[in-house]
């Protein structure tokens, strides 16, 4: 693998007022000597925007104090290419992180077209401008790390689940989609060269998370006296894998990008990666439910005599939805020496903080 230095290195953020790609900004921007963060978001109305404006506040309030380092926020679409172009143009970046993307299984269901739209034709025109990056002999990108997503494993029934598993599965168009993300990678890495790595998360949580999790969602409907409904009557496993995990993870493959080499044919072999970041450790649905509970009292989210029991439902699963995720972090603790572990106790406790100060419950 090709060591990379991040300092003084331009980074382009996709998707960077959404829950990774923000705190992904702050820890480069907190660590990394001399870094220019040129960030994309098109700000849309998924989930509630005030979440994701208090994130970009945050970045351009540490970015103020960083005299060294350098933070360009645009608006725009990922699916406009000549936005994508323009960015490529003037700023040259050195590593590309796509983060962009409509997320949510159950969504896509009913959404299709903002799936295609995003994952597809906006992941479709970041490949397009890093292939181009190298035109007239430039340097180009050095390393673009992508966003996949656990849900490529679909109705697998080994566990953990491998990068060396089959994915042809998928039961959403969103995993259908972070398939074919991999998959467009893959071609663009064998036709141009362009070394990428893909990174499949496990349900990602924590303070300023986002609101369409289970944890989030939870929360606003016991705050507001609603009955909280539980699928596959509680039978479901979760690798939760908390954010600050995530960004050291993505972080540490941003470094070291997959080696360019050329194969017996004098073609390149496809300078191309795939790991899991996940926890390693599935969760039962309703053991995270009763932690989640007991943070939200200590916190003082919700009152200590709270009735749980009156606002619980045990319901049949959903469709799209999978009865367990569980990753084998293998990959990753070898080529990386990492492996996430924060507890979900000590990530739920986080969350409920962070929920009380900024709803000012």
């Amino acid at each position: 693998m090709k060591e990379i230095n991040l300092s003084g290195k331009t980074v382009f953020i996709t998707g960077v007022a959404g829950f990774i790609g923000s705190n992904l900004a702050l820890e480069l921007l907190k660590t990394v000597p001399k870094i220019t963060v040129v960030g994309l978001d098109n700000m849309n109305d998924y989930y509630d925007v005030n979440i994701k404006e208090w994130r970009l506040k945050e970045i351009e309030k540490l970015a103020s104090e960083k005299s060294q380092c350098s933070y360009f926020c645009i608006k725009g679409d990922l699916a406009d290419k000549e936005t994508v172009d323009k960015i490529f143009a003037e700023y040259e970046p050195d590593i590309v992180v796509n983060l962009a993307a409509q997320a949510g299984v159950r969504y896509s269901i009913t959404n299709p077209d903002s799936y295609i739209q995003s994952n597809l034709i906006g992941f479709y025109n970041v490949l397009e401008a890093c292939r181009h990056s190298y035109d007239g002999g430039k340097k180009g990108v050095e390393h673009l790390v992508y966003a996949s997503s656990s849900s490529v494993y679909g109705t697998n029934k080994k566990v953990p689940y491998s990068t060396e598993d089959r994915v042809d599965n998928p039961v959403s168009l969103y995993a259908a989609t972070k398939k074919s993300n991999e998959l467009m990678a893959h071609s663009y890495a064998k036709l141009y060269n362009i070394p990428s790595t893909g990174l499949r998360f496990f349900t990602v949580y924590g303070p300023a998370g986002r609101p369409d999790m289970a944890y989030f969602g939870f929360t606003n409907k016991l705050l507001h006296g609603e009955k909280i409904q539980i699928f596959n009557y509680g039978n479901c496993k979760r690798d939760f894998t908390y954010i600050d995990d995530i960004v050291e993870g993505v972080k540490r493959v941003m470094s070291k990008a997959p080696d360019r080499k050329n194969g017996e044919d004098g073609l390149p072999i496809p300078p191309y990666s795939i790991y899991n970041i996940g926890n390693n450790n599935p969760e039962n649905l309703l053991d995270f439910v009763s932690i989640l509970q007991e943070e939200l009292i200590a916190a003082g989210v919700l009152p200590a005599d709270y009735d749980f029991e009156t606002h619980k439902e045990l319901v049949p699963m959903q469709p799209g939805d999978v009865p367990v995720t569980y990753a084998d972090t293998s990959g990753l603790e070898r080529d990386f020496g990492f492996k996430p572990s924060t507890s979900l106790r000590d990530g739920l406790r986080a969350f409920a903080k962070w929920y009380k100060e900024f709803y000012g419950v």
